[in-house]
């Protein structure tokens, strides 16, 4: 791998920490349109009154809210993410509810900054994949998870079942803007093998992990909020895209409609189809 890891962190804390407002401004439409995913994780993690959940990787923070309903005042959760500014998100999404059993935390997955067994649940929606290591966090994971506890995570399957993640990246790699992505480096398909998730999980010491695939479709109104979700919300893929000068980004624009123009709908929206692992292991 000819990755510079520790390079790799610190972009990505910074480009998620670029990304966050975004993902504030559009928490509603990520939300509805993934709410299938949160669901699953949600019901799988089965929070109980009085017990303690950490969220890694929580962005805006809507799963830990959930999570708060459930576990319940004697309850508690840890909503955290690597990028403050998607923590403080969350801490005003908290704000707005009025939670009073949430707590807020800059974390970095590899290394938690909690004692070993204290919490009960972990939950981890598309985290794990996109981190410099993932095998050194899932360990990190098991070390603060109490003996039975579970590990709710979800992660993506491969580009032939997200077109609507694989196609634009592709396309600035065809027009010359980004490098092909190399095998073993993390992104958002790094954990889209079945094997590669079983192994990690139990070499961090979990049982034979729960696998189970949970399809979807994103869902663009037009192609501007299918464009406005690239440049705002896709990480990586739009520090690339603001990189480009003027003709270019409108060309590069104009090539990422017609990769998705299979998906165009007869009213004018995109929805081009999304699936997910979903991995419970205890």
């Amino acid at each position: 791998m000819s990755i510079d890891l520790d390079a790799y962190r610190e972009q990505s804390r910074a480009t998620w920490g670029q990304m966050a407002a975004g993902w504030a401004e559009r928490r509603e439409w990520l939300l509805d349109v993934t709410r299938p995913v949160s669901d699953w994780l949600f019901e799988t993690a089965d929070p109980q009154p009085g017990q303690t959940f950490l969220e890694l990787a929580g962005g805006t923070g809507d799963l830990a809210v959930a999570l708060a309903g459930r576990v319940g005042d004697d309850g508690r959760v840890i909503a955290s993410d690597f990028s403050p500014e998607m923590v403080e998100f969350a801490r005003r999404t908290g704000a707005t509810r009025r939670l009073t059993n949430v707590e807020y935390r800059v974390l970095d997955a590899e290394h938690l900054d909690l004692p070993h067994d204290s919490v009960d649940g972990v939950v981890c929606r598309f985290g794990y994949m996109l981190m410099a290591d993932p095998a050194i966090a899932i360990r990190e994971t098991r070390r603060v998870l109490r003996y039975g506890g579970t590990l709710a995570l979800t992660v993506w399957m491969g580009p032939e079942r997200n077109p609507w993640a694989a196609l634009p990246p592709l396309t600035l790699v065809e027009r010359g803007h980004l490098p092909p992505p190399e095998p073993g480096t993390p992104g958002i398909f790094a954990l889209a093998d079945p094997t590669r998730i079983r192994e990690l999980v139990t070499q961090a010491g979990f049982g034979e992990p729960e696998l189970e695939e949970i399809a979807f479709e994103f869902r663009y109104a037009d192609a501007d909020e299918l464009w406005d979700s690239l440049v705002r919300l896709a990480g990586g893929l739009a520090r690339a895209i603001s990189a480009l000068p003027p003709d270019e980004l409108e060309a590069t624009r104009a090539a990422i409609e017609h990769r998705l123009a299979p998906y165009r709908q007869s009213d004018g929206s995109y929805r081009p189809p999304a699936a997910a692992w979903g991995v419970r292991a205890r």
